[in-house]
């Protein structure tokens, strides 16, 4: 391998899809706050809302994700036109 090509910061992370719990690790750059202890050694945790184990397209399974609210915030938002346009 090319020496100098990779940033310093490449290291081994976990990233965990936060809804089914499913984690994994591999090499990455990506920034984390939080920390997990994996087989006995501490790794950078970064949280995803979906991977390929949650995914419908590699599922085969629809899966409404809401993330934070944010169907509730969209119908919240948009109700009185909501309303309106079904009269």
């Amino acid at each position: 391998m090319r020496q100098g090509i990779h940033p310093d910061n490449y290291r081994l992370v976990v990233f965990k899809d936060m809804s089914n719990d499913y984690q994994f690790i591999t090499k990455s750059t990506a920034p984390a706050k939080d920390k997990i202890e994996v087989d006995g050694v501490e790794y950078p945790l970064i949280k995803v809302e979906i991977s390929n184990t949650s995914h419908p397209f590699y599922t085969g399974k629809m899966k409404l994700v809401d993330t934070a609210g944010r169907v509730d915030k969209f119908m919240n938002k948009y109700k009185k036109h909501l309303d309106n346009r079904n009269k």
